[in-house]
């Protein structure tokens, strides 16, 4: 079913070489116990063989030692806003230019990688701007993660419409929705995002009634499920989790009341729906900056996130975000007890990390948190079987670290702690990019 994935289509072209990647800690993504001594064969940007690192390079592959480091999946990030923001300019200096946001989103797209971040899903940005550097990183223009984009958000006529502009397709009625879910798949769309509820980011707008009728919503899952897409459902207050639910929307996005609900998280955990928090989202409307833990106040942001330690947003907004992490985080632990899947999403740029790290502070182990940011990502993305976890016949984006994430998550943040990011086998980012990868001693054979 690749070609039910714009994604899977524009992926840039695999290694040309095999690789011996040895001397591996091995952290799979599935929540087991990091396996020692492990080797990995890649070849044609694909894992062919999972093994003990004792066993002869095979020929025609070339050997990289890394020295013991921690091995895992490349990390997913299910809900993100790549979009290209564009500093403001002061007053009388050049306006930006049209077409400078895609410069700074391509900036941003190279940046995941150096965060060991090699698949994001863009759930909502202006007008075809994923698509684009989709295309560009397709054909060889930079190096960025695998893009999932949703197209336009499907929105009924409301006041996010005039708020965030070319980022919705604003329908009404059950013939106009099924059109603009055929719209987003026609310009390349993986997967439809639908707003069940209105968005706590703008103060016009209330979480609480449902956005679109019962039959818009169920014509929204009917055509694209019909059409082998998925549905990420916005839904924040608990109304529009539980249409989103009983209509079969295979992720919600926020859910941040739906500790409330037990029933609903039982419905979600028969029903194998993906329950993605978002917690960063409220830590940045909240003026957080990099805090971990919420009681110790903003942290000092760095350079390129400077802006997220003030949101600008008004006062309503920043104290129902305090109020959102809170509940936010009590249906993550919720949903956790109750079975249900969990998926990583940050809702901010260039969080992933962050994110994971939040997670564990909020009340999943580390070891959780880290299968939910590849794993149940990869799964809830509809990617599960190429990408998530390392075995054999998935895709090689893979991540070596310096460190144990499983005992000291934060290294996730710091590309410092990044030693390579491998996509389809191609070393594309990473501290060993320095110099030269390390070969290991002795023959590797003739290059295939």
């Amino acid at each position: 079913m690749t070609h039910r994935f714009p994604a899977l289509i524009a992926a840039p072209a695999p290694a040309a070489e095999r690789l011996w990647l040895t001397g591996a800690r091995l952290f799979d993504g599935t929540g087991a116990a990091l396996r020692e001594n492990t080797a990995i064969l890649v070849e044609d940007g694909v894992i062919r063989r999972v093994a003990d690192d004792r066993e002869r390079c095979p020929d025609g592959a070339r050997p990289v030692d890394l020295g013991r480091r921690v091995l895992m999946p490349g990390l997913t990030d299910a809900h993100t806003h790549a979009s290209g923001r564009v500093p403001h300019t002061a007053k009388g200096a050049e306006e930006a230019l049209p077409g400078v946001a895609a410069h700074f989103l391509q900036a941003e797209l190279r940046d995941y990688l150096h965060f060991g971040v090699t698949t994001i899903r863009v759930c909502g940005s202006q007008g075809l701007m994923p698509q684009q550097a989709r295309q560009a990183m397709r054909y060889g223009a930079f190096r960025g993660p695998r893009l999932l984009t949703c197209g336009k958000i499907i929105s009924a006529t409301a006041p996010g419409g005039r708020f965030y502009g070319d980022m919705y397709r604003e329908a009404d009625g059950t013939d106009d929705i099924r059109r603009a879910v055929r719209e987003q798949i026609r310009y390349g769309a993986d997967f439809v995002k639908v707003m069940t509820t209105g968005a706590r980011s703008n103060e016009l707008e209330d979480p609480d009634p449902l956005q679109l009728t019962d039959p818009e919503l169920a014509a929204v899952t009917d055509e694209a499920h019909r059409l082998g897409y998925r549905v990420a459902a916005h839904a924040e207050g608990l109304d529009g989790c539980a249409a989103a639910i009983r209509h079969g929307m295979d992720t919600i996005e926020h859910g941040m009341y739906l500790h409330r609900r037990p029933d609903l998280l039982e419905a979600m955990a028969v029903g194998g729906q993906v329950l993605v928090p978002t917690l960063s989202g409220y830590y940045w409307m909240a003026g957080m900056g990099e805090a971990v833990d919420p009681a110790a106040g903003p942290g000092k942001p760095l350079g390129a996130d400077a802006a997220h330690a003030d949101p600008g947003m008004p006062p309503v907004l920043t104290k129902l975000a305090q109020f959102n992490l809170e509940q936010g985080a009590a249906s993550m632990r919720a949903a956790r007890l109750a079975g249900v899947p969990i998926a990583l999403g940050s809702d901010v740029r260039l969080a992933t990390g962050l994110e994971i790290q939040r997670m564990v502070h909020h009340g999943l182990t580390p070891a959780e948190a880290l299968v939910a940011a590849t794993r149940t990502a990869a799964e809830a993305l509809g990617l599960g079987e190429h990408i998530g976890t390392v075995a054999e016949g998935k895709l090689a984006d893979l991540i070596v670290v310096d460190g144990d994430p499983l005992t000291e998550p934060r290294l996730l943040s710091d590309p410092a702690r990044i030693w390579l990011v491998l996509q389809l086998g191609v070393p594309v980012a990473g501290q060993a990019l320095a110099n030269e990868v390390p070969a290991s001693p002795g023959p590797a054979g003739p290059a295939s």
